[in-house]
């Protein structure tokens, strides 16, 4: 099978307009996408898109064939959108983004079973990834003047997604998204036994416990958090079919589980490897990337903000091909919210 990194699909005229018929029917009964409780009996169910667009979901989740898929051309009114918040948290017109919200849920239960994190702007199904005044250093998708570098999403978490979906609302500065495919770089033989063994301890990134710490600090999910950043279990960074691995990585938030320099050693070598192969992807308005996050890492080159409602605006969700997978280490309300 030839595998290639970012597949492309392009919306037609008249996929646009049954996309969009759907999201208005929807919209009619459910007004918020980004309320979990709304996903229990999958009411967004993916009968609406497209049947070629179906096809082509289908067939990158099955086969996987590549580490992800930009799909094209949904419409987005730049001043009917608003001004990029300038928190994640600032309230918005509900009806602003509501039909682009609601392709993007319908292109994640194509996929498999969305959900999202108590310890993540308050379980909200659907978040924002934009810049924020005060993190523009931080590891996070709310940085801008600093390298975001390569990681798996949520890479410390045994029930971390299968994919990860960016939808552009507003990207005029075409701010670069990287990425890469594990099966994309060379290793040595010793360097990927070392890299499946289970050598590192992979940690909660701030967001996880700072939001709680800040909001909510009787939540128990900052228990478990807490629990999971200062006694982490020890993981391979690598695992699956030593030919065909999968991978989850987040450096900044790594350590060997002992002192064995060849292992730390091999991290860096995948992480130069994963730098030498990486493609750039720009989230485009109007456009989603899918990103397998069992073959790809993903990350952000630095860029320059105004904070004055022009700046990068993108909405995030998650997918779980089995959410039973999380449950030895997660509680999961009735909204498919974890904690």
């Amino acid at each position: 099978m030839i595998e290639e990194t970012v597949l492309q699909y392009e919306l037609s005229d008249a996929e646009v307009s049954r996309i969009r018929e759907e999201a208005a029917r929807l919209a009619a009964s459910l007004p918020d996408p980004a309320d979990p409780a709304r996903y229990v009996d999958n009411r967004f169910a993916d009968a609406g898109l497209p049947p070629c667009l179906k096809d082509f979901l289908e067939r990158f989740r099955r086969t996987e064939s590549a580490a992800g898929l930009l799909i094209h051309g949904f419409p987005v009114d730049d001043s009917a959108v608003g001004p990029t918040p300038g928190h994640w948290d600032q309230p918005t017109d509900p009806a602003a983004t509501l039909e682009q919200e609601l392709f993007l849920a319908m292109c994640a239960t194509a996929l498999g079973d969305p959900f999202t994190w108590s310890t993540l702007q308050l379980g909200r199904m659907i978040q924002n990834i934009l810049p924020i005044r005060g993190d523009e250093e931080r590891q996070s998708g709310h940085g801008s003047a600093t390298l975001l570098e390569f990681h798996t999403e949520d890479g410390f978490h045994p029930g971390r997604c299968d994919y990860l979906l960016l939808f552009g609302i507003r990207n005029h500065d075409r701010v670069p998204t990287i990425l890469a495919s594990v099966r994309d770089v060379k290793l040595s033989r010793e360097d990927l036994a070392l890299l499946m063994r289970p050598l590192f301890h992979i940690l909660p990134d701030d967001e996880h416990i700072r939001q709680l710490q800040l909001r909510h600090p009787d939540h128990p999910a900052l228990a478990r958090m807490e629990q999971m950043l200062h006694s982490p279990d020890a993981v391979p960074v690598l695992f699956g079919d030593p030919d065909r691995p999968y991978l989850r990585i987040d450096l900044p938030f790594m350590r060997c589980v002992s002192d064995e320099p060849a292992a730390e050693r091999a991290v860096y070598t995948l992480m130069a490897e994963l730098e030498r192969v990486q493609h750039t992807v720009v989230v485009e308005q109007g456009s989603l990337l899918i990103v397998d996050n069992y073959l790809a890492v993903h990350g952000r080159k630095p860029y320059p903000v105004r904070y004055d409602g022009s700046d990068r605006w993108l909405k995030r969700m998650i997918v779980s091909r089995d959410l039973r997978k999380a449950a030895p280490v997660s509680r999961m309300t009735r909204g498919r919210v974890l904690f």
